[in-house]
């Protein structure tokens, strides 16, 4: 038998890997294992987090952000040529005239369009455009859960605490508060929806440990939480009437000529004609970056997650921040290639599996924040040398899912993570028997458009929500508080942008902010071809993984 014979979905050498696992793990489920100080987490970011890198940063040239540092991929786009040229486009010409825009049909967007009709804008004046379909976005892709300090002996306040220090307390505190004490309440509200949180026999929220925390919080729905809670916010968008144009993305924000936000230049993806959407209040929820690859890693997200309301709110002149802080999940999956970079959750985690290194042996706490375990991990792999290497060269560590099944029982894995237990089963292994192999993947965009608690961005009459923005959670985002911040600031921004349009009035519509970038490029000597927003990926013909961007 060669050694690159399977046995049970692995190579004989890697098995020999497992059985070290095995060996060490009745040892492992009695000891302790301590979490890092303060001191050791700061050291060993600044030596093996990805974002300290040298080479990989560069400072922007342009705009009101000019001499901000961030990953070349980000920068490579705002530095790009406007998709359009105002001369090409007939503004006269009105396709639809709405209230409120809202350019992203995941979470944040749909809670938004929500919570505008709840705050007394009609359906009919609210348009959503999406480039996939209403809920294709990571909303859906979430697995492990939402953080909400809902009962004793946790607080909002304890909640706060934990996101500041997971964000290295980089956070915009204003809305690590308003996220942390609007929690519970956003908890009641999906249950009113009809969502199904996890409970016990006598009716009680199951709530689990996630990274960084101190407390339990984290309410799940299995580990298929983001998708249920767009099955109760896609159903709600249907009941209530309110319109969406699918395949449909944003390619360039309009302003008036008071410098207003007044709608945007939408692109069919299919017949590729534009249409023009003139709005007095428009929201940006269009997600984050993680399509974009930073420094050639994998990641979990969707198809589209291009970053495109950055570009877009960049290109009218709204200030950005914590562009420099990517987030790389720490358990993506490493073999076999073909499912390389999809997210285990935390939440498996949380629910007892570690993290051990090729001999065994766990070498980080299980749950510190995720910058500080993906550290961890590079280090094991890179550094040390303890990683497994799979047979294309890709190294990793075991995440040993069998321990949830010692620790709460026969069947609490399946139970828990049926989504997990699917994916690795038809890759023909089975995590309730063997470990499975991760590596840090790319997860999530720290950073973002500038927003004040009412999801102001800096320029009238344009609104941000969700992964798009920044400052909720400085430079790191703990786990359970994204699906949170959707909801928290999806809610606030539909109610202020309900507010904002009983009031104003567009004038006429204007392009001149294209001109204005286009200027802005040639005065700082920026010479490209390249185009954004960038709208898809394209991997045609192409290594998936690679420094240079595809641009339309």
């Amino acid at each position: 038998m060669s050694e690159f014979e399977l046995i049970r979905g692995y190579p004989k050498y890697m098995r020999e890997s497992i059985e070290l696992v095995e060996e060490t793990r009745e040892r492992r489920l009695k000891e302790e294992f301590r979490h890092l100080s303060l001191e050791e987490r700061e050291e060993l970011l600044k030596k093996y987090h990805p974002d300290h890198k040298e080479g990989t940063k560069r400072p922007l040239k342009i705009g009101p952000n000019k001499g901000m540092i961030a990953p070349h991929e980000v920068i490579d786009l705002l530095e790009a040529h406007p998709l359009i040229k105002p001369e090409q486009i007939d503004l006269s010409q009105v396709d639809y005239e709405t209230d409120i825009l809202i350019i992203g049909g995941g979470g944040a967007g749909m809670t938004a369009a929500l919570w505008a009709v709840y705050s007394g804008v009609s359906p009919e004046d609210i348009l959503i455009v999406t480039k996939l379909r209403l809920g294709d976005s990571n909303s859906v892709m979430s697995q492990g859960g939402v953080q909400a300090a809902d009962r004793p002996p946790d607080s909002p306040t304890r909640h706060f605490l934990d996101v500041m220090g997971g964000g290295h307390f980089a956070n915009d505190r204003q809305l690590a508060r308003t996220l942390t004490m609007e929690a519970p309440y956003m908890m009641k509200w999906l249950e009113e929806l009809g969502l199904m949180f996890d409970k016990d026999e006598e009716g009680n929220m199951i709530e689990l440990w996630g990274g960084g925390t101190s407390c339990r919080r984290m309410h799940s729905c299995k580990d298929y939480t983001g998708m249920e809670i767009v099955r109760v916010l896609r159903d709600e968008i249907r009941n209530k009437g309110i319109k969406c144009v699918e395949f449909t993305s944003a390619v360039e924000l309009i302003t008036d000529d008071e410098g207003k936000v007044a709608g945007a230049v939408l692109l069919n993806m299919e017949s590729e004609e534009y249409s023009i959407a003139k709005a007095k209040a428009t929201i940006l929820a269009t997600g984050g970056f993680g399509r974009l690859h930073i420094q050639g890693f994998p990641t979990t997200n969707h198809y589209g997650a291009t970053m495109d309301g950055v570009i877009l709110a960049y290109h009218v002149g709204a200030l950005l921040r914590d562009l420099d802080a990517t987030q790389y999940h720490p358990t993506g999956a490493a073999y076999p290639e073909h499912i390389v970079g999809l997210l285990i959750t935390e939440k498996v985690r949380g629910g007892g599996a570690q993290v051990v290194n090729k001999f065994g042996e766990q070498f980080v706490f299980p749950l510190e924040p995720r910058d500080v375990e993906a550290a961890a991990i590079i280090r094991e792999c890179w550094d040390r040398n303890n990683g497994v290497e799979t047979p294309t060269g890709m190294r990793g560590v075991w995440l040993d899912t069998p321990m949830i099944d010692l620790i709460r029982g026969e069947g609490a894995f399946k139970k828990m993570f049926p989504a997990i237990f699917r994916m690795f089963s038809r890759v023909g292994i089975d995590p309730t028997k063997d470990p499975v192999l991760v590596f840090p993947t790319l997860h999530y965009m720290n950073g973002g458009i500038v927003i004040n608690e009412r999801c102001e961005t800096t320029v009238p009459g344009l609104f941000a929500a969700g992964e798009t923005t920044g400052g909720v959670h400085g430079k790191n985002r703990l786990m359970g508080n994204s699906i949170l911040d959707y909801l928290v600031f999806g809610r606030r921004a539909g109610i202020n942008a309900a507010k904002y349009v009983k009031n104003v009035r567009i004038g006429k519509l204007t392009l001149d902010h294209v001109r204005r970038y286009e200027r802005w490029l040639e005065e700082a000597g920026i010479e490209t071809e390249r185009r954004a927003p960038l709208i898809l990926p394209d991997y045609r013909g192409k290594k998936v993984l690679m420094r240079r961007i595809d641009v339309l």
